[in-house]
């Protein structure tokens, strides 16, 4: 589990080194300029964040469903090998993905006044920017959101039917409440992140960049990644511990 957290965590570093200097500057000036690389650049890094979370949020609820329905098997399943293999299978997902849509997205032609109604270089708005044809650039974005955030969604939601069905059969109350404080901080953060990156990447065509979807943007940019310590670190009895002891 903290294997997974190390690279979650080494996630979010990067999720707020990436958005946060653009929407700072841009909160400080009112006005932000990027140069055309530097932006394809944000946008390459930012889709292999969101698309390597994706899959390591899967891999983590994958661990749990291991962890509660077949704790026997668990250092067998899950040994090191399996762990980094499935680690970095995540991170080379969201590299492969980022390339494919990057590639479409620079590739394109823009015209006109050049600026972006987002804090960052999004998809969206950078297509609604372009003043050529985008519906295969809007293509290959549909299909690597079904493929990224809906397959990785629905192989969380499997883990949790399974860990959901084991925990029912469970004659203790005491170990189904272990089991379920075991899911509980990977279901919250799993709620808050998908809740926002479907909403705005899951749908056929490009998006108006409209302040409801720059508020959704800041959800998971910024509220998750200072959440997720939060979150994570209050369910672990030696920080509660040593929390209480700093309070008195």
């Amino acid at each position: 589990m903290y294997f997974f957290l190390g690279n979650l965590s080494c996630l979010e570093l990067c999720y707020v080194s990436i958005t946060m200097p653009s929407l700072l500057a841009g909160l400080w000036n009112g006005l932000y300029h990027i140069s055309f690389v530097a932006c394809m650049t944000q946008l390459f890094f930012f889709i292999v964040l969101v698309g390597t979370e994706c899959i390591l949020l899967a891999s983590m609820a994958y661990d749990r469903y291991v962890a509660i329905c077949r704790p026997l098997h668990y250092p067998l399943l899950m040994r090191p090998q399996v762990c980094r293999g499935l680690a970095l299978s995540s991170w080379l997902g969201g590299l492969l993905v980022s390339v494919v849509k990057t590639s479409c997205i620079a590739s394109l032609s823009y015209c006109g006044p050049n600026v972006l109604n987002h804090f960052f270089c999004d998809v969206s708005p950078l297509l609604n920017l372009s003043c050529t044809h985008v519906a295969l650039t809007e293509l290959v974005d549909f299909i690597s959101a079904i493929v990224i955030l809906w397959g990785c969604l629905l192989m969380t939601l499997a883990s949790y039917v399974a860990i959901g069905r084991t925990v029912l059969r469970m004659p203790s109350a005491a170990a189904r409440h272990k089991a379920l404080s075991t899911c509980a901080s990977h279901l919250v953060v799993v709620g808050i992140f998908y809740s926002a990156t479907i909403f705005i990447y899951a749908r056929p065509s490009r998006a108006e960049a409209m302040d409801f979807n720059k508020v959704l943007s800041v959800v998971y940019t910024v509220v998750t990644p200072l959440c997720n310590p939060v979150i994570y670190c209050l369910r672990n009895r030696e920080v509660r511990a040593a929390f209480r002891r700093s309070l008195h």
